[in-house]
């Protein structure tokens, strides 16, 4: 079953998050991770909610998913991103 990695976040270093957008690619490929949403503004349509940027990674399975937040050589990445932005990360299972 698909797994899909959802963030919504709000940068507020550019400069330095670039780094993070030109080196993650890479690791999302290594866990056969594919991009179905990348940075894109919202419409909301419903609720409260108002996230200013969203991604959407699509993965073969919640394995693929979990080895990729868990890639060790991935962590820095992942830490100037938690740095330079404000963002919030979900997993959730596609349908079959």
């Amino acid at each position: 079953m698909k797994a899909y990695l959802i963030l919504d976040l709000t940068i507020h270093d550019i400069e330095t998050f670039m780094e993070y957008i030109k080196s993650i690619p890479e690791f999302i490929k290594k866990h056969a991770g594919r991009y179905i949403v990348l940075g894109e503004e919202p419409t909301v349509m419903e609720g409260d909610w108002n996230p200013e940027r969203m991604v959407v990674i699509e993965f073969p399975s919640r394995e693929n998913a979990n080895d990729f937040l868990q890639d060790p050589e991935a962590q820095s990445l992942f830490e100037l991103r938690k740095n330079t932005t404000t963002s919030k990360l979900i997993l959730v299972d596609g349908c079959l």
